[in-house]
């Protein structure tokens, strides 16, 4: 018996130093992570607070369709209806509260189109793809498309 238990010593060993590791671990862990972590998933319960505290950035798509109701009504009738306006037009909360004090950005065409519509094997193939150097010969894509009621 004496044998058994002087051969197995190192095992014991081990699992001590396991064992404290677990524990310093635990430790570390305890003093580390925010109370509440995982309340809410992988967030802790403060992000709610840290969120609700920033500015309101965006306006919402029903905001702009209270005074732009013509460019809206176009727009719906088109496959571009369900885009918000601030997708393109970047955050606009401030114009929404105060017109003047912030006037929307007019995006290029150029730019802004090829964002979702540039050629790329990843994109499913019903989605309207182009490559814009051969598509538009050099053009701006609002040469041809008015990107509230685009036409192919």
């Amino acid at each position: 018996m004496k044998k058994a238990l002087k051969e197995s010593e190192h095992l014991v060993r081990l699992a001590i130093v396991l064992a404290l590791g677990l524990m310093v671990f635990l430790l570390i862990r305890r003093a580390v992570v925010p109370a509440g972590f995982g309340q809410y998933g992988h967030y802790r319960p403060g992000t709610l607070q840290d969120v609700r505290a920033r500015p309101v950035t965006f306006a919402g798509h029903a905001l702009c369709e209270a005074c732009h109701d013509e460019i809206a009504t176009k727009k719906a009738a088109t496959k571009h209806g369900k885009v918000a306006c601030e997708a393109c037009h970047g955050a606009l909360a401030k114009h929404a509260d105060d017109p003047s004090a912030l006037k929307p950005v007019k995006p290029d065409p150029a730019v802004l189109c090829v964002r979702c519509h540039e050629a790329d094997s990843a994109k499913p193939k019903n989605f309207p793809q182009v490559v814009s150097k051969d598509h538009s010969q050099g053009n701006s894509c609002g040469v041809c498309h008015d990107p509230h009621s685009p036409k192919l």
